[in-house]
């Protein structure tokens, strides 16, 4: 494929600036196509401002990971850094980052990334920033999900200094999240995004637009908190499944979680040993864990069960078209009513997506049986689990006594059955709930079955 003519000029990272003042540190990052300019700012509560070398280390991560979202715009072949020096290693980091963390944009935009190249000045005399933080004080990023609910639980356990950290538009609190964190009873360490207003009218001025690499930006963010507030390490809650890609497109791999996946968590891992003596550590507490282990686990946090919610209309930008409820028909909410099914009383299961419980909605089977791999079409660019997993859900559902009348259900079941693709005898369901894959968790923080 042929690079569509987006733009003759480069993007360009201009700079960043840090400042602290009134309990908050503000963090403005600067870029530019041509004579398009694009700020976002990026504020963090502190009862200090404690500025040091660490936390502009820190910044400057942020800096060149947020960037992605303006580079979309136009998506020009040339990355320019300006005068912002970097290693090979970190430009190495950075062009897989737009690669493969932009390529669901690039394959729906029908575009060729294959040929973007970083261009910018060495940094040859690079050393790690020493980093001092006390031990035992994780932070969480949170929101509200089964996920992040599931991997609170299992830090606080073990580590009661454990905080929760929250990113939100100025001004914004989603009750999707807050409701949920009364639940935790810990304390949440916040932080807004402010993003440049002309990437919300993209579409009106011409701007190309897409997915982007949303968690890679937002573990550079958490990172800086945790600088800020001297936290040990960043605890993500993404899990196996999310290493899986959607489809093949021009001979790339496309996943619509890219920056939840083990690859992104390595190279970012490598990024932070460049830059940081003795941490903060990053991993994910739920790397060697299936969406369906998960669900089981979350299944019995009972005091979740009617303040979770992983909806994307439950964070909708604009309020008007905010929810207060499951919407009970996008493809996340079909999965997470099938996931939990295998564990979770159909009675309870109702009333949590009331008036609409997906799996209640014939209307919906084409969406279960994609969920199901019973037809061709590829996994939903959704932060949804595997085929495998899917199908393991299905199949325990089925066989359970308060789910033997849903209709829509047993019909989905019996597909599978007769699926060429393959049926329920090939679903091995004790290897999903058994751990998975390699991790980079620390021992203290490995989860017991």
């Amino acid at each position: 494929m042929k690079r569509k003519n987006t733009s003759n000029d480069p993007f360009t990272y201009e700079g960043y600036d840090l400042e602290g003042r009134e309990g908050k540190i503000r963090l403005t990052c600067r870029y530019s196509i041509g004579e398009l300019e694009f700020n976002e700012i990026v504020t963090f509560d502190s009862p200090e401002s404690r500025m040091s070398e660490g936390l502009d280390e820190a910044a400057r991560l942020v800096f060149l990971l947020a960037g992605v979202s303006y580079y979309k715009t136009k998506a020009p072949s040339t990355i320019d850094l300006g005068n912002v020096r970097t290693t090979g290693s970190e430009r190495e980091f950075l062009l897989n980052y737009y690669r493969s963390g932009l390529a669901e944009f690039a394959y729906r935009n029908r575009l060729d990334l294959s040929d973007i190249v970083v261009v910018g000045p060495e940094r040859d005399d690079h050393e790690p920033v020493q980093y001092k933080s006390d031990p035992g004080r994780p932070l969480v990023p949170f929101g509200g999900g089964i996920d992040s609910i599931v991997a609170v639980e299992s830090v606080k356990a073990s580590f009661p200094e454990a905080a929760l950290f929250v990113v939100s538009p100025p001004g914004e609190r989603f009750d999707a999240i807050e409701n949920a964190i009364g639940v935790t009873g810990l304390e949440a360490i916040r932080c807004e995004r402010e993003i440049d207003r002309g990437l919300l009218n993209s579409k009106e001025v011409g701007f190309l637009n897409g997915h982007v690499p949303i968690t890679g930006i937002i573990s550079a963010v958490a990172v800086m908190a945790a600088v800020l507030h001297g936290r040990d390490c960043v605890v993500m809650s993404n899990e196996w499944s999310a290493s899986l890609g959607n489809l093949l497109f021009d001979g790339r791999e496309v996943n619509h979680q890219w920056s939840k996946g083990v690859e992104f968590e390595r190279e970012f891992r490598d990024l932070l040993t460049d830059t940081f003596e003795d941490g903060p550590e990053y991993f994910s507490i739920l790397r060697p864990r299936s969406e369906l282990w998960v669900s089981k686990r979350f299944s019995e946090l009972c005091s979740y069960h009617r303040v979770f919610r992983s909806c994307n209309r439950a964070f909708h930008q604009d309020r008007e078209l905010r929810l207060e409820s499951w919407c009970g028909e996008c493809d996340k909410c079909c999965f997470i009513d099938l996931i939990l099914s295998a564990f979770m009383d159909a009675r309870e299961l109702k009333e949590i997506f009331a008036p609409y419980e997906p799996l209640e909605n014939p209307d919906l089977v084409e969406k279960f049986r994609t969920l199901l791999g019973i037809d061709e079409r590829s996994k939903p660019f959704e932060c949804v689990g595997g085929v495998d997993e899917c199908r393991a859900a299905i199949v325990l559902s089925s066989r359970r006594e308060d789910r033997s009348n849903s209709a829509l259900l047993q019909r989905l079941a019996n597909e599978l059955r007769d699926a060429s693709a393959g049926g329920p005898a090939e679903v091995d369901c004790t290897t999903l709930l058994a751990p998975l894959g390699d991790h980079y968790i620390p021992d203290d923080y490995l989860i017991a079955d």
